[in-house]
């Protein structure tokens, strides 16, 4: 005979205290998880977000990252008479030759400090990355000290609004604009003139050059024949690839997130094994009666796991809600491909909400199968004997 689930759930409403200390428990575990693992997953989705399917990036062999990487200008003057270049209206390769160096600035505490990326573009880089656009100010002069900055990095970083100064080796770079780049990678950055930013920081050569393909499907002609090339050490790799690959970041997150969650969840299986315990001792002359009514040992066990599990689920469900106003929130971290500043946000989503809701459940079961094998193996004429 199957146990009726309304006993199990009216029980865990009239031990209203017990279950609300086991609910809350349950739910800082997994609002913690929850929130970690969005760390995690905002930055991924920064580096997805990042590129263009049109573009192909061009970097040194065996670079990981552009801040590694050297296109020397001789190099340079060989891409943009390669066929699978496109042209713009005005017959002018469609390429930006770019210059990636970290930068360390101030926070806007005046007291830590971070690299920031600053990435000089040539005039066509703007427009060659249409996800970036100016939200306020104006874009900087090529061939003038000026930059615009990521507003999410303004927003951390001292100095960095319009109409401020970035002081670097003796120079000063004058602020004019602010960016916005639809929570991409881009976001971290800080742009300028290439050929500004080859003078301000004493670099000969570019780091890389970002081309525009006649077509898509342009795309592995012009890898093979770069590579082809003698006289090119360089490599090519679709922007959109590029970027997906620069998450190396995330992996710490995660693992602490696991970590952390792996901590805290044996506790919360133990509090929830202390309260199944408790409930289990409060009613175990209802256990005996039980077993007289005809209710087997497994009836008995299924119900006291189907308490625990709803008692985590509900727990799952107030740790869910608890993490969801940090969603969108904006936080940094430091970039392991190429040790600068990296900007993005909180990303709670379904997927994650329902792996929080499946941790929740897990602990409920954890916590509640020893118990719930005493209940069931508990002797009928004890049970009714006891006070």
């Amino acid at each position: 005979m199957a146990l009726p689930l309304k006993y199990n759930l009216a029980n865990v409403v009239v031990r209203w205290r017990s279950t609300a200390a086991t609910i809350l428990g349950v739910a800082l575990v997994v609002a913690v998880y929850v929130l970690v693992q969005a760390l995690a997953v905002g930055l991924e989705a920064s580096s997805r977000n990042t590129g263009d399917p049109r573009n192909m990036l061009v970097f040194r062999k065996g670079s990981t990252a552009e801040s590694s990487s050297q296109v020397t200008r001789e190099q340079f003057q060989l891409l943009p008479w390669l066929p699978q270049v496109a042209r713009d209206p005005a017959g002018q390769p469609m390429l930006s030759a770019d210059v990636v160096v970290l930068l360390n600035l101030p926070k806007k505490d005046r007291v830590s400090e971070a690299n920031v990326t600053v990435r000089g573009v040539s005039p066509s880089g703007k427009f060659l990355r249409p996800q970036v656009r100016l939200s306020d100010g104006r874009w900087f002069t090529p061939g003038k000290r000026e930059v615009v900055v990521g507003r999410r990095l303004a927003a951390i970083f001292a100095d960095l609004e319009p109409g401020g100064t970035i002081h670097c080796g003796g120079k000063l770079l004058a602020v004019t604009g602010l960016t916005e780049a639809g929570n991409s990678a881009f976001d971290s950055e800080i742009w300028m003139d290439a050929d500004e930013a080859r003078s301000v920081f004493d670099r000969e050569n570019y780091s890389s050059v970002l081309v525009r393909l006649t077509t898509p499907e342009a795309g592995p002609a012009l890898r093979d024949r770069i590579e082809n090339d003698k006289r090119l050490p360089l490599t090519a790799m679709p922007e959109t690839q590029y970027y997906a690959s620069q998450t190396m970041a995330a992996m710490p997150i995660r693992i602490l997130g696991n970590f952390l969650a792996t901590m805290m969840s044996v506790g919360a299986v133990f509090a929830a094994m202390n309260t199944m315990y408790a409930t289990v001792g409060a009613r175990t002359r209802e256990v005996g009666t039980l077993r007289v009514l005809g209710f087997q040992r497994r009836a008995i066990l299924i119900g006291f796991l189907v308490e625990g599990t709803t008692l985590a689920l509900l727990g799952g469900v107030l740790g869910c809600l608890l993490a969801l106003p940090m969603q969108g929130w904006s936080a940094s971290t430091i970039s392991l491909e190429t040790f600068g500043e990296t900007v993005f946000q909180f990303q709670i989503t379904p997927v994650l909400a329902a792996k929080g809701l499946l941790f929740s459940a897990l602990v409920g079961l954890a916590g509640s199968f020893l118990p719930a094998m005493r209940a069931s193996r508990l002797p009928v004429i004890a049970a009714l004997k006891s006070l």
